[in-house]
C-alpha cells in the first residue's frame, strides 16, 4: 500500500487480545488495523493503556464474529469486544462528510452549533483516517504485515513534536467541540507544540464547547486533571481561554493570583499522587476548582443572609454544585 511507512514496532509492545481481533477480521475477508493513540505511542516509544481496532466490517458483522462482544453507542456505533476484564474497542471505517456542509443530514442529527449528533456513516480506510481528529491519531498499524500506514504525514507531525487537526478548523471543532479540549490534552500529555491554524481556532470557537452535554464535559475534566497531567493542562486551558467554558465562575476569580496559585499547587498534588500511584478522586479535583466560588458565595449568604457559618458552608457548597452542573455534571457519588 502507498501509504505504509517503513517503522519496526516492538512485538512485545503489541496487545495480544487486539492481535488476535484483527486476526479473526483479516481470516473473514475484512480490512483490519491498529489504530490512533495506541499506534502513536507505539512510536514514541511508549506503551499504550488501550488497543483500538479500525475495520471496513460493520458493527453487526463485527458482532456476529465475536460473541465475546457488545454493541453500545448512539452517535457513533462501536463493539466492544471482551477478553475477561479487558476490553478492545472495534469501530467501522467512517465516511466523510458531502462538502463538510452537512446537507445530507436530517436536521435532527444536527445541534444548532453544527455539531454531528448521529454518525453511522461508512466509508472507507481513507474516509476514515481524514475523519479523524489529528494527523498524529491517523495512524493504522497492520499486524499481520508488520506495516504502519500513514495516509496524512502524521508520522512528520510526531517528528515535529506537533498536534495538527486534520481539515479546516472551523468545521472539524463544530463537527465535534471536543476536539478543542483534546488538543490541549495531548499538548499536555505529550509536550507537543499545537499547530498554529489548530490552535488559534480554539479561541475563536471555544463557545461551542456549551453545545456538549454536562456528563460529556465531566468525562473531559477528569481526563485533563486526572491523568497525570492537570498542571500543564490547567495551564493550556487558561492559555487557550477555554477554562471559562467549564469553569465560569472559578475564571472570574482567576485576576487574584492567589485564587489560582491555590488550584495550582492543588493540582501539582494531584499529578505528583498519580505519579506515586497513589489514588486521586473527582472529589477533591472538583473542591480545588471550585473552592474560590465557594468562599465567594459563603461570605455573601453570611453579609447579605445573616445565616449562620456552619448553614452558609452547606448552603453554599449546594448553590455553587448546582450552578456549576450547568456546564459540567457532578454525579451525586462525588458532591454529597
Amino acid at each position: 500500500m502507498s501509504d505504509a511507512v517503513s517503522i519496526t514496532l516492538k512485538a512485545d509492545q503489541l496487545n495480544l487480545n487486539a492481535r488476535k481481533v484483527v486476526k479473526r477480521l483479516h481470516e473473514s475477508g475484512f480490512e483490519a488495523y491498529l489504530v490512533g493513540g495506541c499506534v502513536r505511542d507505539l512510536l514514541l516509544d511508549k506503551q499504550p493503556k488501550d488497543f483500538d481496532v479500525s475495520t471496513n466490517a460493520h458493527p453487526e458483522e463485527v458482532r456476529d464474529l465475536f460473541r465475546n462482544s457488545r454493541m453500545v453507542g448512539r452517535r457513533f456505533k462501536i463493539v466492544h469486544v471482551r477478553f475477561g476484564r479487558e476490553i478492545v474497542e472495534v469501530a467501522t471505517f467512517r465516511a466523510e462528510h458531502p462538502e463538510e456542509d452537512h446537507e445530507t443530514y436530517d436536521s435532527s442529527h444536527i445541534s444548532e452549533g453544527g455539531m454531528i449528533l448521529s454518525d453511522n456513516r461508512y466509508g472507507t480506510f481513507r474516509e476514515d483516517a481524514r475523519r479523524r481528529d489529528f494527523t498524529i491519531n491517523a495512524l493504522y498499524y497492520d499486524p499481520e504485515n508488520e506495516e504502519v500506514l500513514d495516509p496524512l504525514d502524521g508520522v512528520k507531525d510526531l517528528e515535529k513534536h506537533q498536534i495538527r487537526l486534520i481539515g479546516i478548523p472551523e468545521d472539524r471543532y463544530r463537527e465535534d467541540p471536543v476536539r478543542m479540549l483534546r488538543a490541549i490534552r495531548f499538548r499536555a500529555k505529550l509536550g507537543f507544540d499545537i499547530e498554529d491554524e489548530t490552535r488559534t481556532a480554539i479561541k475563536e470557537y471555544g463557545f461551542l464547547l456549551q453545545d456538549i452535554p454536562p456528563a460529556r464535559l465531566f468525562e473531559e475534566v477528569l481526563k485533563l486533571f486526572m491523568s497525570g497531567y492537570a498542571l500543564q493542562a490547567f495551564a493550556g486551558l487558561i492559555n487557550e481561554d477555554a477554562f471559562r467554558w467549564l469553569f465560569p465562575d472559578t475564571q472570574n476569580l482567576l485576576a487574584e493570583p492567589l485564587n489560582q496559585k491555590l488550584i495550582e499547587l492543588a493540582l501539582e498534588s494531584t499529578d505528583t499522587r498519580i505519579g506515586n500511584d497513589m489514588p486521586v478522586t473527582p472529589a477533591f479535583i472538583f473542591a480545588a476548582l471550585l473552592w474560590g466560588p465557594f468562599l465567594e458565595e459563603r461570605q455573601r449568604l453570611i453579609d447579605e443572609e445573616g445565616v449562620t457559618i456552619y448553614a452558609a458552608n452547606m448552603e453554599a457548597a449546594n448553590n455553587v454544585i448546582a450552578k456549576q452542573k450547568l456546564f459540567t455534571s457532578i454525579p451525586k457519588r462525588f458532591s454529597g
